[in-house]
């Protein structure tokens, strides 16, 4: 008989090791901005692991600077070893690039913070941002991820989905929506569909009584939207009219990155939501 790995012994190693990977990457992403530090029983409770399991992978993660353990509690948070891994995808991510003297010029411009987020099909990411100088401000930190129906970079994302898409998001829960029903599933259909008249998406606190956010789709060269611009700012510093303001800036920006990307946007209102 061959000394060699027999396909079933195979098949089982290589499920044995995906499940592992999968394992280590459910951790990573137990970290959140808002939940930056966390222990081994509050991380092995959220990826319904063991605890011995979650303190081996967090171990080698630690080993390879992936996280690091804070000296005083003793929990960990992400360390700067993640820095080097997504340094080189950062670095050729084009419509970061691009964007950022565009950012820079819209911070300068409306005195708020701007952002760029990228869609993953489920969630809005941030990937560049500009903060704002003045003291109180609303920032969009580094790979941040948003999955909250009202949150105006969603709207942006989800007003090019189809319909049937944008329900299953909302009814599965994997874009959050407190309190769905078919009244507010028709309304929030009509919401995503002003987005392309408007050109621009609007949460007036509505995801958060202190912020608000507004957004606008930043498309490539075959109009499809492929990042949009937001401007996340204190609700206390933004009236009615300011809000028209940004939303104009925001989208004048937007098109300015799709202009140094090469990409044009669609002519059409109706081309820019695909219900």
């Amino acid at each position: 008989m061959s000394q060699e790995e027999s396909p079933e012994a195979s098949g089982n190693g290589d499920t044995r090791g995906t499940s592992v990977i999968v394992n280590a990457i459910a951790v990573l992403r137990t970290f959140t901005a808002d939940e930056p530090l966390l222990g081994v029983t509050e991380i092995a409770t959220r990826v319904g692991l063991h605890k011995s399991t979650v303190s081996r992978i967090l171990s080698t993660f630690e080993q390879e600077h992936l996280v690091e353990r804070d000296p005083e509690t003793r929990r960990f948070r992400l360390g700067l070893g993640l820095i080097a891994v997504a340094g080189p995808l950062l670095a050729e991510l084009e419509e970061r690039r691009v964007a950022y003297p565009v950012l820079r010029e819209l911070t300068e411009q409306t005195g708020e913070t701007s952002a760029l987020m990228v869609w993953n099909g489920s969630e809005a990411m941030c990937v560049e941002q500009i903060a704002s100088p003045h003291q109180i401000k609303h920032t969009t930190p580094l790979g941040a991820r948003y999955q909250d129906a009202m949150s105006a970079s969603v709207q942006v994302f989800l007003s090019t989905e189809p319909a049937e898409r944008v329900r299953a998001l909302l009814r599965s829960g994997a874009i959050t929506y407190p309190g769905l029903d078919d009244a507010s599933l028709e309304g929030y259909e009509i919401k995503l569909g002003d987005i392309g008249h408007r050109g621009w998406a609007i949460n007036y606190g509505e995801s958060s009584i202190d912020e608000v956010g507004v957004a606008a789709p930043v498309h490539d060269h075959r109009g499809d939207v492929v990042a949009a611009v937001l401007i996340p700012a204190p609700r206390f510093r933004v009236s009615q009219e300011r809000l028209q303001s940004l939303g104009e800036a925001c989208a004048a920006a937007a098109l300015r990155i799709t202009s140094r990307l090469g990409g044009r946007a669609p002519t059409n209102p109706e081309q820019a939501n695909r219900h």
